[in-house]
């Protein structure tokens, strides 16, 4: 079965070669995910469509709606959607809990995959969130020096000193963006969550996003 994207369904999404992550994938597609610990020009502002982006905030509003009606206050579990590919951070205090979010979220519609990344563990204190955003805003203006890198093609998300990234890269972009997101201190590992496609395609879709 193909993904619905911009791109030619042969497509795959991409991860680092090492480690493995908690996913579903409900269109019946593979999803490799996982992390390695850690020690261009600007053609257009959004790789998405126009509607995947509406489509990714539809979803991460009631997928936020849902896990705040299952779990109150009970846990912190953060959303985060990407041309249909959902992101799953925080931190539950079961792993009952975990699967329990999981199954919540999939019932949103027009999801293509889950990444459950959720933390097993106490909800993380306000400092540990704000050190995260301060961490994200670290890899984001590394990206955007790195002039060989369209950062704004990157999306970033931190849980734990964890970094996350998301997007539609070509496999150079990937590599690239994963060693520059390494590079800033504080970051315990780096994991890919990429959409990946060749260097044809994404030209491709940038002459059809210019002619818009």
């Amino acid at each position: 079965m193909s993904f619905e994207s911009p791109m030619r369904p042969r497509r795959a999404l991409l991860a680092a070669a090492l480690g493995a992550s908690a996913l579903v994938s409900l269109s019946g597609c593979a999803l490799l995910v996982g992390g390695a610990m850690v020690g261009g020009t600007l053609l257009y502002t959004d790789r998405r469509t126009s509607g995947a982006q509406l489509e990714d905030e539809a979803i991460e509003l009631k997928a936020i709606r849902r896990l705040s009606e299952t779990f109150g206050e009970r846990a912190h579990v953060n959303v985060t959607s990407y041309n249909r590919v959902v992101l799953l951070t925080g931190e539950v205090p079961t792993e009952a809990d975990k699967a329990i979010a999981q199954e919540a979220v999939q019932r949103t519609e027009n999801i293509r995959t889950i990444v459950n990344e959720i933390g097993v563990m106490p909800v993380s204190s306000f400092g540990s969130r704000s050190a995260d955003t301060l961490v994200s805003g670290k890899v984001k203006t590394l990206l955007v020096d790195a002039k060989d890198l369209m950062a704004t093609a990157v999306k970033v998300v931190t849980e734990r000193r964890v970094v996350y990234l998301m997007g539609i890269v070509t496999e150079r972009e990937a590599a690239r963006a994963a060693d520059v997101a390494s590079q800033v201190s504080g970051v315990q590992k780096v994991i890919r969550v990429f959409d990946i496609v060749t260097e044809a395609e994404l030209a491709d879709l940038a002459s059809r996003q210019k002619g818009k």
